[in-house]
This record gives C-alpha cells, sequence and structure tokens, in this order.
C-alpha cells in the first residue's frame, strides 16, 4: 500500500513595514534582504511566488507547506531577516520590523496577479495605483 501524502495548495501573501515606518531598506540592501527571506522561507519548505515592496515595508507570496503555520512562517521570516540585515549587511546600524504583519489567503486563480502586483510596487506606489486587500472581500479580492 502506498504511504498517503496531505495535499496541501496555500498561496498567502504577507506584508510586514519597518518599525515606525521607517524608509530602513535602502537600495544597497534590498537585492541581499529579499534573497535573504527567500532563503529562510525555502529552509523552512515554503515555495516563494513572489517578493518586493518599497523602503517602508515588504510583500511576500509563499505557497505554505502543511507543516507551518502563518505566525511561524513570520517568526522565522522577520527574525533571520532583521538579524542578517544587522549582522551582515549594515552591522552596527539600528534595523526593525514593526510586530504586527498581515496575512491574506490568495486563490490559485488571482495568484498570477498578485504576483505581478507585488513585483511591480514601486510602479504602484509612484501611480498611487495601490490594492486596498482590507476593503474587499476573498471574492472580490484581485488587483487592479
Amino acid at each position: 500500500m502506498k504511504p498517503r501524502r496531505n495535499k496541501l495548495c496555500v498561496y498567502v501573501h504577507f506584508v510586514w513595514a519597518t518599525r515606525d515606518r521607517l524608509p530602513l531598506i535602502q537600495a544597497e540592501i534590498e537585492r541581499d534582504l529579499y534573497r535573504c527571506i527567500v532563503t529562510i522561507c525555502q529552509d523552512n519548505k515554503c515555495v516563494v511566488l513572489a517578493v518586493g515592496g518599497m523602503e517602508d515595508h515588504i510583500h511576500l507570496l509563499v505557497a505554505l507547506p502543511s507543516t507551518l503555520s502563518l505566525a511561524e512562517c513570520m517568526r522565522h521570516v522577520k527574525g533571520g531577516s532583521s538579524r542578517f540585515v544587522t549582522e551582515m549587511l549594515k552591522p552596527g546600524s539600528w534595523f526593525a520590523w514593526q510586530e504586527n504583519y498581515g496575512a491574506f489567503s490568495v486563490s490559485a486563480h488571482h495568484k498570477d496577479k498578485v504576483i505581478a502586483y507585488i513585483l511591480d510596487q514601486k510602479r504602484h506606489h509612484a501611480e498611487a495605483t495601490l490594492w486596498n486587500m482590507a476593503e474587499e472581500t476573498d471574492e472580490e479580492a484581485q488587483p487592479p
């Protein structure tokens, strides 16, 4: 008899900010910070579909494994990435994330739209074409 495996297809769009929304994610650290976040996710069996953001916040879309809770995922990502910044990217500098985060479920149908939205954050902010997920219901939730 074949062993059965859990089948889980859960896409989660995380959003979190720097402490006090300070512009701490400068251009010189952005790429390395994103790579660190991807590595932390992969180490925890998450499949990273997109990561992007601005100087004061990050968006992350992952396929979450059945063995990891939302809270555990964020604890690993936020803790590991803030240590990486203060120990490797900007030794002696102060860096911190806000305690809170947003987590939004994403349907397979809307996955590609959310990926495009995350990867194009700088344009959305420049053009003020932001997607207010909090104001939409799950069925209506889709980026502009």
